[in-house]
């Protein structure tokens, strides 16, 4: 890049959030890592010399305080990276009512709310980069996941509205759609689809998540990093609106 800049990256603390932060500040970006997880947030942000807000994102009020400080301390904000994230695998007429407004909030609500607040601050600039991370499932659907696709086809269509509005004003916002990534998160649905379905967790592997796949791997954290990177460099300034597959070539049949 050719000057510092300053990111929000939010679910920093473990997984995609994490290895987004280690690929921008490998880029010499200053990020200010965000996440529920306090002692692994501080211990992160520690090692890679980054500033840290313990947020809950389902609070307006916490995601107007980490623009809120991102600002004060750096004076702006260059770029967002939408990733916090979970998962809830049940049945639509099982569903728990309140899991579902927890993962909408989380995962909807949240990125609308932040892309909303630091607005002014890349408008003001000229220029600025938001990255939703989306998923395969924010283009395709598959049984169990109800409001998790749900949120991930509402990001999307958040994506495309503000590439839209942004490009004007030098803001670009595109999406990145994985296909499972072995993170703390993709454990937890192994197991769940085991249960579900009553077979291994490697049978969920092998027979589920990767059955539709033409490249039979999960995706490497690295290549979201790489991604997002590009993504924010200049010579991404006319890719707008756009949902990524990292997919080993899921949709493509």
């Amino acid at each position: 890049m050719s000057n510092v800049k300053t990111a929000i990256v939010t679910g920093a603390a473990s997984g995609i959030g994490l290895a987004i932060t280690e690929a921008l500040t490998e880029d010499g970006v200053k990020v200010v890592m965000a996440d529920i997880n306090e002692e692994a947030l501080i211990s992160h942000s520690r090692r890679l010399g980054c500033q840290y807000k313990v947020t809950n994102l389902t609070l307006r009020e916490d995601c107007k305080g980490l623009v809120d400080y991102t600002i004060k301390n750096n004076g702006r904000i260059d770029i967002l990276v939408n990733v916090a994230g979970i998962q809830n695998v049940c049945p639509i007429e099982e569903f728990p009512e309140d899991k579902w407004d927890l993962i909408i909030s989380l995962m909807l609500t949240a990125p609308f709310l932040m892309t909303k607040y630091a607005w002014t601050s890349m408008k003001e600039n000229g220029w600025g980069r938001i990255i939703n991370i989306s998923s395969i499932h924010g283009l395709v659907a598959s049984e169990f996941k109800s409001a998790y696709i749900s949120a991930k086809h509402g990001l999307i269509g958040l994506t495309k509205t503000a590439a839209l509005e942004g490009g004007p004003q030098g803001i670009t916002c595109n999406a990145i759609c994985p296909a499972y990534v072995r993170t703390p998160l993709v454990e937890k649905q192994i197991a769940d689809q085991a249960k579900h379905h009553g077979i291994s967790e490697e049978e969920v592997l092998t027979k589920i998540m990767l059955q539709k796949a033409a490249v039979k791997k999960t995706i490497d954290l690295k290549t979201i990093g790489e991604a997002v990177k590009f993504l924010c460099s200049d010579n991404a300034d006319t890719i707008t609106g756009i949902a990524l597959p990292l997919d080993g070539g899921w949709v493509a049949g």
